[in-house]
């Protein structure tokens, strides 16, 4: 034991010797590990590949390029469809982009969008499909989650009557509720089940209360009608409360717009995508199968544009704009009466505005002309179809059609008839050959 205790003494005397020795190695050999700034981006990689060669290894091509991480925002955390129009932040945008030298036009005709969720939507929709016409102003009168059954959360009868009151001029009012109204009507203590004779009843009434509350201030109203959803059974109940919207709305005579075939597909199922107003087939419903999305509201707004537009012409045949410059008159001979310019009539029951011809009725066309500009006047096919036209035409309804030409000409192109085939033309088909052809021998 002496001489093996002998021998391990100086051994762990050397052992601390080199114990400063091997801590200053590990010193440097983890400052030399420490990877260059430019290569932190990549913490594993670039931290064992310092660790083992001191420097990170570049490959024959040379330093790589520094990767970074970019971070998209989510679209998931931006608002509703319907907060759009209040956003502050797309305001400050538009009145940036606005031309403060251009003058500004006064808004004139006021259209109020009375509803639920759905409504609100519906109103950016017009508010994009009235942007080119500054002259109208769409008035957000929407409450979320509302409807007619719940009157202890919203009373709209009662909402309505104060819009029609209101100092703000209202031009037409469009309604569109119902997609909350699903539930038992609670009344004097008693609570009638959806869609029960007597639920029908009450709920018919307040339709009606709505639709007086704006009829009484000679306020036109167009009621929108619902459109298909996604869950069948709730598909199937609102299609039972459209029959409601539209018969009511057939009783007190204001338009009803119907959505439903316009959101579904060739078999009548509902569909979430559909074409837009360009024709580009796009996502029109929301996740839900209940809302619109963006371009769902811009496409049901613009079934609805064409109603309200019956309005909007009709009020400027009445009150046109003072601002707007008179069209200048031609200038007529001494003595000349100058030709009328086409009257529009104002709409009587909703029906839209005819604009007639002041020359030759609604059935006028242009007629060829008398002679070429250039060469001989020649007819256009064989005399004898041409004549035979001719003669047919009757006088008082074509009475330019004095030459052959023009009488097949107002008959082909006027009145979509047909030519007479002509032997060696493209539409001469005598020269079809036989069903069975003589084999030719070999």
């Amino acid at each position: 034991m002496a001489p093996r205790r002998a021998i391990m003494a100086p051994m762990s005397m050397s052992v601390q010797r080199l114990r400063p020795l091997v801590a200053l190695f590990v010193g440097v050999a983890a400052m030399s590990a420490t990877p260059d700034p430019s290569f932190a981006q990549d913490p594993f990689v670039e931290f064992f590949g310092g660790l083992f060669e001191g420097r990170p290894h570049h490959g024959p091509w040379g330093p790589r390029e520094p990767r970074v991480r970019r971070i998209m925002p989510h679209r998931e955390n931006r608002g509703p469809t319907y907060w759009h129009a209040d956003n502050p932040r797309a305001g400050k945008q538009s009145e940036s982009a606005t031309d403060h030298n251009a003058p500004v036009t006064q808004p004139t005709f006021f259209v109020a969008t009375v509803g639920d969720t759905l409504g609100l939507l519906l109103a950016n929709g017009l508010k994009d499909g009235f942007s080119d016409r500054p002259d109208v102003s769409i008035i957000r009168k929407g409450k979320e989650s509302s409807g007619l059954v719940r009157d202890d959360f919203y009373d709209w009868p009662k909402a309505a009557k104060e819009i029609a009151d209101d100092a703000q001029k209202i031009n037409v009012a469009v309604v569109m509720l119902g997609s909350n109204d699903r539930q038992a009507i609670q009344l004097g203590g008693e609570s009638y089940e959806p869609l029960s004779p007597r639920w029908r009843e009450l709920y018919a009434a307040r339709v009606d209360a709505v639709i007086a509350a704006f009829k009484e201030k000679n306020i036109p109203v167009i009621w929108v009608g619902l459109p298909v959803m996604k869950n069948e059974r709730l598909s199937a109940d609102m299609a039972q409360l459209n029959e409601i919207y539209k018969a009511r709305s057939a009783h007190a005579g204001v338009p009803y717009v119907d959505l439903w075939d316009a959101l579904t597909d060739e078999h009548g199922q509902y569909s979430a995508f559909g074409p837009d107003i360009n024709g580009q087939i796009v996502k029109l419903r929301s996740a839900d199968g209940v809302h619109f999305t963006e371009a769902g509201a811009r496409s049901v707004a613009h079934f609805v544009e064409s109603e309200i537009k019956k309005y909007y012409d009709a009020y400027r045949e009445q009150a046109p704009v003072a601002d707007t410059p008179a069209a200048p008159q031609p200038e007529t001979a001494k003595g000349a009466t100058a030709p009328q310019q086409p009257v529009a009539t104002a709409p009587e029951n909703g029906q839209p505005i005819i604009f007639r011809s002041p020359v030759g009725g609604p059935s006028a066309a242009p007629t060829l002309p008398e002679r070429p500009a250039v060469g001989s006047t020649q007819q256009l096919t064989g005399g004898g179809a041409a004549t035979e036209l001719a003669k047919r035409a009757p006088a008082s309804k074509a009475p330019d059609s004095a030459t052959p030409a023009q009488a097949l000409a107002r008959h082909v192109f006027i009145e979509g008839g047909d030519q007479s085939p002509r032997e060696n033309r493209a539409d001469d088909y005598s020269w079809r050959p036989s069903a069975n052809p003589t084999p030719q021998p070999r």
